[in-house]
């Protein structure tokens, strides 16, 4: 691992056991390891977390391992299927359990990251669909959104688990985006907390 490597975790939150945003997740981690960082694949479906309450989700052990992570990441891919106009509820969980400030005790694990989102969808119209999360994520936690996100339908895969080409050079071009937008904001000088 190089010097100057990065901590760019990937985090798949479909359930499908057929799913294409976990195919694109995958040839992401392979695009940010073969750059030499450090590309941990995090699969929600195999997770198992408990949904937020505010409380017992916090000591769920697989959630402070992913929370750690995400803490502590120079930035995060988000791959996700979209659902009627939206990014899938399972996703959603993890932001709002991982993003839950506990007084004295925790603090939000998002704040200023660079995130980056992938997403598969049914219809080509909806290729916006994950910016309602990704707008909230800005707001509330100051995350620096990359403007190259990939959206997929039927039209862009050559097979069930074949991404055509052009959808392979189009991953690509966003993961260089992920990788220099990380490495560009890595020497910021202020770090955020709740504020407007």
């Amino acid at each position: 691992m190089p010097i100057n490597a990065l901590l760019l975790p990937v985090i798949s939150s479909s359930l499908d056991v057929d799913s294409r945003s976990r195919v694109l997740a995958l040839r992401a981690v392979e695009s940010l390891r073969d750059a030499g960082h450090e590309a941990a694949l995090v699969d929600l479906a195999e997770a198992n977390l408990p949904a937020f309450d505010n409380g017992a989700a916090f000591d769920n052990a697989r959630f402070k391992e992913i929370y750690d992570l995400i803490r502590t990441a120079d930035a995060v891919v988000l791959a996700s299927p979209v659902y009627n106009w939206g990014l899938g509820s399972n996703l959603k969980n993890l932001i709002e359990t991982t993003g839950a400030t506990w007084e004295g005790q925790r603090t939000a694990a998002w704040f200023d990251k660079v995130v980056t989102f992938i997403c598969a969808g049914g219809l080509p119209h909806s290729y916006m669909g994950y910016t309602g999360l990704a707008g909230a994520m800005m707001l509330d936690f100051k995350c620096v959104i990359n403007p190259y996100a990939v959206y997929s339908t039927d039209r862009d895969w050559d097979g069930p688990e074949a991404p055509s080409g052009q959808l392979l050079d189009r991953l690509e071009k966003t993961m260089t985006v992920h990788m220099e937008l990380a490495t560009l904001l890595g020497g910021r000088t202020y770090s955020s907390g709740w504020e407007i």
